[in-house]
């Protein structure tokens, strides 16, 4: 089953903070990462990542069953970059036949998979951490988002638990028809897509049907919308923000001065 409901300890002292602060604290920190191609600045973020997890009241265990499927695809593009990068520069460290690691196609490698798990970690902290209604709210209230988007994302966050338990559903009833793969690879592929095309007609339709439905409520009326639950932007939030840009710049700093920093242009 698909979960998105935040898993924080309520008390942690990050965890507390403005949805809209967690938000705009990761993807500043994602984009100032994303200027480097080495590895060095992307594994020191993702070490001050992984030391400031217990300020957002995370255990390191929740957040690996959260972002398993983030490690399984970084293993997957190491593997790939490895075996069918064009730069095979610098000295041999590794042979077995057609497979040949050098250290450049393994530094190459290694950057692009810290990267991705530095700049996609803070998006797996701040949702694991916010609840949506609260981040429909300080979207709402302290971005002045339409409140049409808004809602609409919370409500895409609410249905998507759903997704996991129509593909059960799906596959229970194929299997009730006698639908089976079997030990087939390609009629197990087959089968995969078959449930996901059916999967997504579904998600389809029934966002064509919750649009029509916040249409006939007013959503698009343009109406000034009164609000249930106050969301504040206290200076303890911009600290946050302002912090997370410190962090980034020193990321990219220990990169310069270890003289590893390779930009992404120029």
């Amino acid at each position: 089953m698909i979960g998105l409901e935040p898993v924080a300890t309520p008390g942690a002292p990050l965890a507390r903070r403005n949805p809209v602060a967690k938000l705009a604290a990761g993807l500043i920190f994602s984009f100032v990462l994303v200027a480097s191609l080495d590895p060095v600045a992307p594994a020191v973020a993702i070490a001050v990542e992984l030391a400031l997890l217990p300020l957002f009241g995370i255990r390191y265990r929740v957040l690996a069953r959260r972002a398993w499927p983030l490690l399984a695809g970084a293993v997957g593009i190491l593997v790939t970059l490895l075996l069918f990068a064009a730069d095979r520069s610098g000295p041999v460290l590794w042979t077995a036949g057609p497979l040949l690691v050098t250290s450049g196609v393994l530094v190459t490698a290694l950057g692009l998979v810290l990267r991705m798990l530095a700049v996609a970690l803070p998006g797996v902290i701040v949702f694991a951490t916010t609840d949506p209604t609260d981040l429909a709210d300080a979207l709402v209230q302290n971005a002045k988002a339409p409140a049409r988007f808004a809602i609409g994302a919370l409500a895409a966050f609410r249905l998507v638990p759903l997704l996991g338990q129509e593909w059960q559903m799906l596959t229970m009833a194929r299997r009730a028809r006698g639908v089976d793969a079997g030990r087939n690879p390609l009629a197990r592929l087959r089968l995969f897509v078959a449930t996901a095309f059916a999967l997504l007609v579904g998600a389809i339709r029934r966002g064509t049907r919750l649009a029509v439905a916040m249409d006939a409520r007013g959503f698009d009326a343009g109406t000034p919308r009164t609000v249930a639950r106050r969301q504040v932007f206290r200076p303890a939030d911009w600290l946050l923000v302002a912090g997370a840009a410190a962090l980034a710049g020193g990321a990219l700093a220990v990169s310069v001065a270890l003289g590893t920093f390779r930009p992404l242009i120029g």
